[in-house]
């Protein structure tokens, strides 16, 4: 299992990820809003403004204090990684 760092010692497992939002539009928000009613919004932020929104196929939802561009260059570094060592393994 891979996980990606979401800040502030945070972790979310790669493979559950659906996608990764900015905040700002109003369909995000009420996604924000419909995961707090629903219980299933997890904030990772630790008190910081919110500056990306992941959504996980577990119907999760999670808030984190970093941006969403740092969190996809995370991800395309682990996969450029995983991918050169399977490369040298062949």
């Amino acid at each position: 299992m891979k996980l990606l760092n979401i800040g502030y010692g945070n972790f979310i497992s790669v493979e559950r990820i659906i996608s990764i939002s900015a905040p700002d539009s109003a369909p995000i928000k009420r996604l924000i809003q419909d995961a707090r009613d629903r219980g299933t919004l997890i904030d990772a932020t630790c008190g910081k403004k919110t500056k990306s929104v992941i959504v996980m196929d577990s119907d999760h939802v999670v808030l984190s204090a970093d941006m969403s561009e740092k969190l996809c260059a995370r991800l395309n570094d682990e996969t450029l990684t995983d991918n050169k060592e399977s490369d040298e393994n062949v």
